[in-house]
């Protein structure tokens, strides 16, 4: 029984590991291209560390509340930590197909309205009041003309990440 809680514990343990220090071992073998893919399948950490894990508490709690033997509660053991570990398996995959929206770039903000928050002086900076993606984003703007704060532009332009170029709305 001892055998069988050290292996459950020793697999929440490698599990905890993987979560803290994730990659490092795959990086390890990052130089083998023989080695190379062996820890993102099967055989990757959180994978193996379900399957220890399962194996010894599965065990454990068959040898102490059946009247079967070690032999039998290592059977069990080793079916409940397969099933665990596949599971770990296609929960790492959906888990790594999962991806994010594109970041949005200043590209994103051309031909969008906006305010202007400091007033822009004639080939200066201000601030101007675009949204994008639906949420308030603040960019220093530039515009050829003198631009009176809270009068309505267009972007025309991005200049760099943080700044646009802008005219006023004609009315």
């Amino acid at each position: 029984m001892t055998l069988f809680l050290g292996l459950g514990i020793a697999g929440v343990v490698l599990l905890l590991l993987a979560l803290v220090f994730d990659g490092i071992l795959e990086g390890l073998f990052g130089g083998f291209s023989a080695l190379e893919g062996l820890f993102d399948g099967l055989l990757s950490l959180p994978v193996i560390a379900g399957f220890t894990a399962m194996l010894g508490f599965a065990g454990a709690i068959t040898l102490g509340t059946t009247g079967l033997g070690a032999g039998a509660a290592t059977g069990v053991g080793i079916v409940a930590g397969l099933v665990a570990a596949w599971l770990t398996w296609k929960l790492t995959r959906v888990l790594m197909r999962d991806q994010t929206d594109a970041t949005p770039r200043g590209e994103d903000l051309i031909g969008t309205s906006g305010s202007v928050v400091t007033a822009i002086p004639a080939e200066g900076y201000g601030e101007v009041l675009v949204y994008l993606g639906g949420q308030p984003v603040k960019y220093a703007a530039k515009s050829a003309t003198p631009v009176a704060r809270g009068a309505d532009v267009w972007v025309e332009a991005s200049l760099s990440s943080t700044s646009v170029a802008v005219r006023p709305v004609e009315r």
